[in-house]
């Protein structure tokens, strides 16, 4: 009987051994590797202005330049010609709206809107910069209104419109008020979609294609945008010293890391998309797992760099960067953590009066009253 029960104490500590071994042997938790912070930690973003040995401003912006240029990875071939056909055209009040194709590079010939306003040029002009939204049937539509395509589509542009950005088509606004405006679908959205039609898991398959071949989808995305300033600023209506840029969500990522990188963009507005790692990478604020994040993902820059960091290459270049306090994409300690880098760079260039932040009491939402002023901060700077 002893025996007996010894034997059976022996096996219920084996397993509770075993069990406790399976228990403590995981290393992945909510998706995030259990030594994260101890990861975090190691980051110590030596290329930063202020934590670089490089003193000289100037000198600095060149190296951090090259630095996020090389995470890019291999740039899409320059387009030999642009190539551009009027494809249709429609007289709105105080402009004209075209349908246009061009060669943005070797690789693509993409349809875009341009809006050229009434009266003679050349005019100020800005780049759009859509979003991404989880939401692929529609890109340049979501910042110049559509024309000439299926009620599906219009209807599908006016809902996102109503969504992000307070029933306002940002790009016909600015239009109106004697801009040159662009838009163009960036690669997986929109015309330049996906064949058997939108798939959110594709992004991962498309990233890893990319990267298997040495490039980089993030940093076509960026390049493609360059290309399109470089294309913007060939166009006889656009005075190429006064471009600009703007872009909410993924458009602000995509329109701050535009203004770091092209100097022919001569002033950036960023709605509701800045961070910093330490935040983004956190159980309780982080927002940077997912399929969507291969759309602004540069490998190994963490090794040097952090957004805010990259973003203030921009200096001292006028810049703006709105975000909402009810952002749950983007929460208040993240972006003024965020805010505050920009802000010690500017500064440090006595530039301050050209950098804006600012938290608005709204969600992810790109708001009139916010295209309101930044139409007043293009006035000023443009």
């Amino acid at each position: 009987m002893l025996k007996r029960v010894f034997f059976s104490l022996l096996v219920i500590v084996a397993f509770q051994s075993v069990t406790a071994q399976n228990v403590s042997s995981y290393e992945i938790e909510k998706d995030y590797p259990v030594f994260l912070d101890q990861m975090k930690e190691e980051l110590t973003y030596p290329m930063a202005w202020g934590n670089s040995s490089e003193k000289d401003f100037s000198k600095w912006r060149k190296i951090a330049r090259t630095t996020v240029l090389d995470a890019m990875l291999t740039p899409p071939p320059v387009a030999k010609d642009y190539n551009m056909e009027v494809v249709a055209v429609e007289q709105r009040s105080g402009y004209e709206a075209r349908k246009i194709r061009f060669n943005l590079s070797g690789y693509s010939r993409v349809p875009a809107y341009l809006l050229v306003p009434e009266g003679k040029g050349p005019f100020p002009a800005v780049v759009l910069l859509h979003d991404h939204g989880a939401h692929f049937s529609i890109g340049k539509e979501k910042m110049i209104r559509p024309f000439g395509v299926d009620s599906l589509v219009l209807a599908d542009a006016d809902d996102w419109v109503h969504q992000c950005y307070d029933d306002r088509y940002i790009g016909d606004y600015l239009a109106s008020n004697g801009y040159v405006v662009i838009a163009v679908d960036a690669l997986f959205w929109g015309e330049r979609g996906r064949k058997e039609g939108e798939r959110y898991e594709s992004q991962q398959a498309l990233a890893c294609t990319f990267e298997m071949l040495g490039r980089g989808w993030s940093g076509t995305i960026t390049y493609e945008d360059m290309y399109t300033v470089d294309f913007l600023a060939s166009l006889t209506e656009v005075d190429a010293e006064r471009i600009g840029c703007m872009g909410f969500s993924m458009g602000a990522y995509r329109s701050w890391m535009l203004s770091a990188l092209s100097d022919k963009i001569k002033a950036g507005a960023a709605v509701c998309w800045l961070t910093t790692t330490k935040y983004q990478l956190s159980p309780k604020y982080g927002r940077g797992k997912g399929d969507s994040n291969y759309a602004n993902v540069l490998p190994g820059l963490r090794r040097y760099l952090d957004y805010p960091h990259i973003a203030s290459i921009a200096c001292p270049k006028p810049m703006l960067f709105f975000n909402g306090r009810q952002d749950k994409l983007f929460p208040v300690p993240a972006v003024e953590d965020a805010y505050a880098q920009l802000h010690t760079v500017w500064d440090s260039q006595n530039a301050g009066d050209k950098l804006i932040t600012r938290l608005w009491n709204l969600p992810h939402f790109c708001s009139m009253r916010m295209q309101e002023e930044i139409l007043n901060f293009f006035r000023d700077t443009l």
